[in-house]
């Protein structure tokens, strides 16, 4: 494959890699739908593949007794997912083209593991869905496709995965993409596209199938070459999390006070006016550092030194916005969660919420309801979340957070979960909606005695 350097001229249509959009994938299917293959396939056929790490599968795939070379190996990397021929965590493979750089997360398959689907698919973009042509859709093709939906990925693309099997027959892959559009209609999905193909012999994956002259639409790499964003947006308002108050002990620097962070929307300039949330604070940006030096302008996701022209108290877990379309600033979320403990989720009990670099002490209030991804019917009954389930909870929190929904900023509209006593990250939730209702906890500040360690 070739390469450009930074200060050599792509041929026309192509770009060098420094300025190459980025994708971000994530897998999603049943069991043995060929997640990994699919995988191992696109970096095989686009070469990407160290020989080192190519001989270490053949020799792997020799010594299992496969009858070919098993490509699902470049992913599964523990020992359990190789013994038992199935994805367990999330493993990330990054590769790219002479058009486009790629993250890929191969997510579990397996009921047990949605959590861990739903790990991986939070920060992607496009979910690709393998549904086994044979088998067509299962309850776990249901439930990725009902948590990419809720997660508000930009794309949804469904591969009709095993078509060997079915003898490439045009009337089978049409009766699963009828199916699957169905779904993703109740669902109410923004785009969704279906490539048939097979992942273990290579048809449709890099380069268009002979064995399938029906289908007329790309391969899918090149579909996702296509969906890579050649420009980033910069239209959202700022919102700005402030991890760290930069304040330097030397001479050089004696009224330096930075804010330190990455910016999650928007573009800062100096001159914006801001508000400080959740004190209500107003300034406008004097400066904005970097590694590099001082910059004209920073655009979401740049980390950056932000200087403001007041001093006014600001810490980390404050979110600085514009000042025409801050953030809302509530106590009480409504939220949909994916629980991720084995501890059921009940109302009234305490957990910490982490929202951006904030961290406060929150009570489920309220069990609205929870999803049966099968029927995509809601459960009024549910009084608790269990392990994997999607559920709609109202959460009260002790101290203001500001948040937008998940559908306008996807950073400041999520959350985890925390259990107090084990440490363990419980949920992650996507904020559906706010509210000021009745408090569970005392209007204090209570942030002294989350330091103390006292509930």
């Amino acid at each position: 494959m070739p390469r450009y350097a930074p200060d050599v001229p792509a041929p026309a249509g192509l770009v060098s890699p420094r300025d190459s959009p980025m994708l971000r994938i994530a897998t999603a299917g049943s069991v043995d739908d060929g997640k990994s293959t699919l995988i191992g396939r696109l970096l095989y056929d686009s070469k990407q593949i160290y020989e080192d790490q190519l001989a270490h599968v053949v020799a792997t795939s020799e010594r299992r007794g496969d009858a070919r070379v098993n490509l699902a190996l470049l992913t599964d990397g523990l020992r359990a997912e190789r013994e038992q021929g199935i994805t367990i965590d999330v493993a990330y493979r990054y590769f790219q083209t002479p058009r486009c750089k790629f993250i890929i997360a191969d997510t579990p398959g397996h009921h047990q593991y949605t959590r861990n689907m739903v790990t991986g698919a939070s920060t992607s973009e496009v979910a690709l869905i393998l549904v086994d042509a044979r088998n067509g859709l299962t309850d776990q093709s249901r439930r990725h496709a009902h948590i990419a939906a809720l997660l508000g990925m930009s794309h949804t693309v469904v591969c009709i995965n095993k078509m060997d099997l079915v003898g490439y027959g045009e009337r089978r892959a049409h009766e699963i993409e009828a199916e699957f559009t169905e779904l993703m209609r109740e669902m109410r999905a923004p785009s969704v596209h279906f490539v048939p193909m097979s992942a273990l012999h290579g048809d449709n994956v890099v380069e268009r199938s002979v064995s399938m002259p029906w289908y007329r639409g790309p391969a899918l790499l090149t579909l996702l070459e296509e969906m890579a964003p050649r420009e980033r947006e910069s239209g959202d308002s700022l919102r700005f999390p402030v991890q760290w108050v930069i304040r330097p002990q030397d001479d050089n620097h004696v009224d330096y006070r930075g804010y330190a962070g990455q910016v999650a929307a928007g573009t800062v300039r100096p001159g914006d006016e801001v508000v400080v949330l959740p004190s209500q604070q107003r300034a406008r940006v004097s400066r904005i550092d970097s590694f590099d030096g001082p910059l004209a302008s920073a655009d979401a996701p740049l980390s950056v030194t932000v200087l403001l022209d007041r001093q006014i108290d600001v810490g980390r877990g404050d979110l600085i916005c514009a000042a025409a379309d801050p953030a809302t600033v509530t106590r009480e979320l409504e939220a949909m969660v994916c629980w991720m403990s084995a501890t059921p989720g009940t109302v009234g009990a305490r957990y910490l919420l982490k929202h951006t670099t904030r961290t406060v002490q929150a009570i489920i209030t309220e069990v609205i309801h929870c999803v049966d991804v099968r029927t995509c019917e809601l459960d009024s009954g549910a009084d608790v979340v269990n392990l994997n389930d999607l559920a709609r909870v109202r959460i009260q929190c002790s101290e203001p957070v500001p948040c937008d929904v998940y559908q306008a900023n996807r950073t400041t509209g999520s959350f985890i979960l925390i259990d107090m006593a084990s440490n363990e990250t419980v949920a992650g939730g996507m904020i559906a909606g706010t509210s000021v209702e009745r408090s569970y906890f005392p209007l204090k500040n209570r942030s002294s005695e989350l330091e103390d360690g006292r509930s």
